[in-house]
């Protein structure tokens, strides 16, 4: 199983032809890919047009979910924004960190293209769905 960020399903969902939006595809056919909560969030706050939000609801609703912000998820998130910045890294955006905790904590790979997860896989063990990101 692997997990599938925002960034991802937004270049996946415009067309965009990549080694990741590929890797995504190709997991969709395989049934390993899954969609946490927030990630679920965030695609469907973006859709403009009525037809476009029911057509994505639909096709994120087949795909296995997972809530990611459970109980203590707060405090090892707080732990590991805490550990890279000590290390002189800001994550900027609290998302990302809640979304790379969630991964390290259930040992899933994550699909992403948004650089400021490169910091977890370099420094906390975050597994990065492909090889090359």
């Amino acid at each position: 199983m692997i997990l599938v960020d925002t960034s991802v399903w937004i270049d996946y969902f415009n067309g965009i032809h990549n080694k990741h939006t590929d890797t995504l595809d190709s997991g969709i056919v395989q049934g390993i890919v899954a969609i946490g909560d927030l990630i679920f969030l965030e695609i469907l706050q973006g859709i403009r047009d009525d037809r476009d939000y029911r057509m994505t609801e639909q096709t994120l609703l087949s795909l296995e979910r997972f809530e990611m912000f459970g109980k203590g998820t707060s405090e090892k998130c707080a732990e590991n924004y805490r550990a890279l910045r000590k290390k002189g890294i800001t994550i900027r955006k609290t998302t990302d960190v809640i979304i790379a905790t969630f991964c390290i904590e259930q040992r899933m790979p994550l699909l992403f293209i948004d650089r400021n997860f490169i910091p977890f896989v370099d420094h906390l063990g975050l597994s990065s769905a492909l090889r090359e990101t």
